[in-house]
């Protein structure tokens, strides 16, 4: 398996909703000393229940994102990922069944008050629109990201099941996950 410090100073994790990447990229910041970029901050308005921010808005923040010597970036928005892909040093493809991704969901909405990569002054609530995307949208983006991920010409790593994830975790010495 690919190390973290094979992935280099600039590292984007990719995969569905609820499959574990902010608090991945959390975990990697912490540990390599990189600065954490959500792209759901980026992409929505602070604040807000989850309002899109101005689609050039977004694209400059992206782009001033990308543009620094080192950081671990969670999220896809497709628009803009090509750049991102074109800046990074490694890839990291996380993929969860989709029942875990829908009970993850669940769980952020009901019980969890300080999640990474949560949106400022926002509070996630279960969303019908949500629900229709991890149990509607998501399986053919899962085939999507794993043709990319074959793709890409960067060092790299997948981790298609919870127990490969929490190997990940233990092997990097990247705490509980």
């Amino acid at each position: 398996m690919t190390t973290l410090d094979e992935l280099g100073p600039r590292i984007c994790i990719l995969g569905p909703s609820n499959s574990g990447k902010s608090t991945l990229a959390h975990a990697i910041a912490r540990h390599q000393e990189l600065p954490a970029i959500h792209l759901d901050q980026l992409f929505h308005t602070p604040n807000t229940d989850w309002v899109p921010r101005p689609v050039e808005e977004f694209r400059q923040l992206h782009h001033d994102a990308i543009t620094q010597a080192r950081w671990v970036m969670d999220g896809n928005y497709s628009q803009t990922l090509p750049q991102r892909l074109a800046r990074a040093t490694g890839l990291i493809l996380l993929d969860v069944p989709t029942g875990i991704s829908l009970w993850r969901y669940l769980r952020r909405t009901w019980f969890e008050r300080d999640r990474k990569g949560a949106l400022a002054g926002g509070r996630d609530s279960v969303k019908w629109d949500m629900l229709h995307h991890i149990v509607v949208a998501t399986p053919p983006n899962r085939r999507r990201y794993l043709e990319l991920h074959e793709r890409v010409a960067l060092p790299k790593c997948k981790l298609l099941t919870p127990r490969e994830l929490n190997r990940f975790y233990r092997t990097e010495r990247l705490g509980e996950y």
